[in-house]
């Protein structure tokens, strides 16, 4: 079967598919839960609540194989340059495999360096989290200043938010925005003294990253000297010149490498903030269950693979049904970054007009992610979920077992997730809300305008992600499972997952309005641009 073929599949198998009842189907399909149920490391995938039947998961298979999804892991898997327009290979599998593994990028082998780097991360988390590495004054460290935006940002705050202990030894603080109160905030009740300060650009050239750096070496120099603020700085970076230029010693530097993209980053040593706040420990769990979704991912068929199911479900949504938003909602305070993070993960890698041929794609792509947590958002924009007149997909990630609090809070949640995703689906009908408001002696006239407003129409899709429990395995397992998905997406949509060209206009645009406001000559903008920077200069 060709993609054009497979394509033209999917939509008749969509097509019928819209014409019965996701609730239906489970009387239609005798094996619809045993098929759409799978079982991943870490965790329980259902997907028998969305909206295709099982034709149409065969459908969403058969386009999956005439994409050659599984030629096109193999090659990620081998180090092939599947980044085309960069020509780079991507092997973020490799910052979590052991020394052992063979990764190799376009032929060159990649685990010394990676094992190198990983080492050094661990000695330099040991030594500040046992008192070996102090700063200036001779105090050790009890706070690190993490300083990054993107992907330099949000998996290592995703990370921290989710495994952080009640009590930390070492206290961990963020700054990604250029806006000033970011920085203010997260210093406010810090000591310089007792600060270690980790900036995080690859290229160390970052302009909202530099200016929240430079901040932070005054922030220290102003209680500790010039030269007392250079013990206070670490990097993430491969421009060993410009950090040198910048005041950090050399054996401060953890470098990685053009074939980590930085949404997939987090694995690096761009997370050794959390290294030395979590403790290594903790650190190499997130790799182990990474790992372990790695290897289902690579080595399991695809019908019962389930980074392939979760992707291929979208497809239906998004290319079958015309569903043009996604809701992520975990059940899980701890989690309540892991919309963000995916907004970055799946929007830029897959939020593409233009495939790998440089010609338009044939078919719609990424959807709008979004998505708070749980049970907060029923209390906000769950009524658009439920009555709006868009049908938005929802994903519902829920944790089994509590990792804090009592246990009957963490049974309230979960009953909150489970009867939410059951409600969507099944709904209200207008005869049962009339039946109701009958009963109880409401008049003939009052019912007929108030009972079409409180019915439910269900027939709402959703995917519920069940976790054995939260620690850094399984987290680690769950984010590994939503980068290959976002991977087979973009496979059979044809784009490349692995660049962004579209965050680089806006970045060079602000730079020369920055030139003006800061009273240079005036460029030649739309009328309205100009007339804001006229604005601004007062």
């Amino acid at each position: 079967m060709t993609p054009s073929e497979a394509w033209t599949a999917l939509d008749a198998a969509a097509e019928a598919a819209s014409e019965t009842r996701i609730a239906e189907l489970f009387t239609l399909e005798p094996e619809r839960l045993q098929r759409l149920t799978v079982a991943a490391p870490g965790l329980t995938l259902d997907l028998s609540k969305q909206s295709w039947t099982l034709a149409g998961l065969d459908a969403t298979l058969d386009l999956a194989r005439a994409s050659d999804v599984e030629g096109a892991r193999a090659a990620l898997y081998g180090g092939r340059p599947v980044n085309t327009s960069e020509g780079r290979a991507v092997l973020h599998m490799a910052l979590r495999a052991p020394p052992e593994d063979g990764f190799e990028a376009q032929g060159r082998p990649v685990m010394g360096e990676v094992e190198a780097v990983r080492q050094a991360m661990r000695r330099f988390a040991g030594e500040v989290r046992s008192g070996a590495a102090r700063g200036a004054t001779g105090k050790p460290f009890r706070a690190v200043l993490h300083i990054g935006i993107g992907g330099s940002d949000l998996g290592p705050r995703l990370l921290w938010d989710s495994l952080k202990p009640l009590k930390p030894e070492i206290d961990l603080r963020f700054v990604a925005n250029v806006d000033g109160s970011e920085f203010a905030l997260a210093t406010a009740d810090l000591d310089p003294a007792e600060t270690l300060v980790v900036i995080v650009s690859k290229t160390f050239s970052t302009q909202e990253t530099l200016a929240n750096a430079e901040a932070a070496r005054a922030w220290l120099s102003d209680t500790l000297g010039a030269e007392g603020a250079r013990a206070h700085l670490a990097a993430v970076s491969s421009a060993l010149d410009k950090t040198s230029a910048f005041g950090i010693a050399s054996d401060r530097v953890f470098g990685f490498w053009d074939w980590v993209g930085g949404r997939y980053s987090l694995w690096s040593a761009v997370s050794l903030s959390v290294a030395i706040a979590l403790g290594w420990e903790a650190f190499a769990a997130l790799h182990a269950g990474a790992r372990t979704m790695d290897a289902h991912f690579r080595d399991t068929p695809l019908e019962r693979n389930a980074p392939v199911l979760l992707a291929l479900a979208q497809i239906f949504n998004r290319d079958g049904l015309d569903r043009r938003a996604r809701s992520v909602v975990p059940y899980a305070h701890r989690l309540r970054r892991l919309p963000a993070f995916l907004q970055q993960l799946e929007m830029e890698s897959n939020g593409k007009r233009v495939g790998v041929d440089g010609r338009p794609v044939g078919r719609a792509t990424a959807p709008v992610v979004f998505g708070d947590e749980g049970a907060n958002v029923q209390h906000a924009y769950f009524q658009q979920m439920h009555q709006g007149p868009d049908v938005v997909p929802l994903e519902f990630v829920a944790v089994r077992e509590p990792m804090d609090g009592p246990a009957d809070m963490h049974r309230k949640l979960l009953a909150n997730a489970i009867a939410q995703a059951e409600a969507l689906m099944v709904g209200r009908s207008e005869a049962e809300v009339r039946d109701e408001l009958a009963a109880k002696g409401m008049a003939p006239a009052e019912i007929d305008i108030l009972a079409p407003q409180k019915t439910f129409p269900g027939d709402r899709p959703s995917t519920t992600i069940l976790l054995d429990r939260l620690d850094a395995q399984t987290l680690g397992a769950l984010i590994a499972l939503y980068e290959h998905k976002t991977f087979v997406e973009g496979v059979i949509w044809g784009i490349n997952s692995f660049d962004q060209w579209g965050v680089e206009l806006g970045k060079t645009l602000a730079g020369r309005v920055l030139v003006e406001l800061e009273g240079g000559p005036a460029g030649d903008h739309d009328p309205s641009t100009a007339t804001m920077i006229g604005r601004l200069k007062g």
